[in-house]
């Protein structure tokens, strides 16, 4: 059976852009649309839901959460550089809430940079250019939907080269940057509905069963794999296990503290 959850900003990037309908004031799990994805058994909810919900809790001021994009050399591991990856294309979807049409096109750069540094910048040559064109148009559904496609397409060519645990790994970095941007929203105006956004223990029990998984056995040695691990598992109480968890403002900026110290960790220095 499926597992249904709330999905954070970094889990809405891993599912297809759905049409743009005025959205609930609360997701209802149980009447998800149809464009969700289902990612380990896990039904994550379209962006569109996502940020509607967000709006209906006070209007985030996104260019507060925005991060500038440093157009720094890649440098660190493969480990590293998928992670940074993920972390890139979620903060991507961030600038679009944020219509920064120069942060998109910093990003866009960045996401080639990034994808040829592990073998994959063929996947995202044609997407990174749309995301760029698209930006100065300030299409930004169109940029929406590249930034996603970008992220499918990364991850379907590591898969063909064998490289599922840098996949894994793409998917981890995005969740990480979207909580730690989520945890900044919600805190600011705290309620229970925005916290709910963060009860996501599926989710969490697939990454955990990724990052302890076969898969990525050779990058057990690697420091920040390490540590994203004990990351992730720092974080699985704090967002609630069962099912009804209310999660207090406190586990909210606890959450948002790991998250941020990770993608610290993750960008290079």
């Amino acid at each position: 059976m499926k597992t249904v959850l709330i999905a954070s900003l970094a889990a809405a990037a891993l599912s297809p852009l759905g049409a743009q309908t005025q959205p609930p004031a609360k997701i209802d799990v149980s009447n998800l649309p149809a464009q969700a994805s289902v990612i380990e058994n896990v039904i994550v909810p379209v962006p569109s839901e996502i940020f509607g919900v967000l709006d209906k809790l006070g209007k985030p001021r996104w260019n507060e959460v925005l991060r500038p994009m440093k157009d720094s050399k890649v440098s660190g591991e493969q480990p590293q550089i998928a992670l940074q990856l993920g972390a890139v294309i979620a903060e991507g979807f961030i600038a679009v809430e944020a219509e920064d049409a120069a942060e998109v096109k910093k990003i866009g750069a960045n996401v080639r940079k990034l994808a040829k540094a592990i073998a994959v910048e063929k996947a995202v040559i044609d997407r990174a250019k749309a995301i760029t064109d698209n930006a100065d148009k300030k299409n930004w559904v169109a940029v929406r939907k590249e930034l996603d496609g970008a992220l499918k397409d990364v991850k379907k060519a590591m898969s063909e080269l064998n490289n599922d645990s840098l996949a894994h790994l793409v998917s981890i970095g995005g969740w990480l940057r979207g909580t730690e941007a989520l945890t900044q929203v919600v805190v600011r105006d705290f309620n229970k509905d925005g916290a709910e956004l963060l009860h996501q223990p599926a989710l969490l029990n697939a990454f955990d069963q990724q990052l302890k998984g076969p898969t990525m056995q050779k990058f057990k040695s690697n420091p920040m794999v390490r540590d994203v691990e004990k990351g992730v598992e720092q974080i699985r109480p704090l967002i609630g296990i069962t099912d009804g968890t209310q999660i207090s403002e406190q586990s909210v900026k606890e959450v948002g503290d790991i998250a941020g110290r990770l993608i610290k960790t993750i960008n290079p220095k």
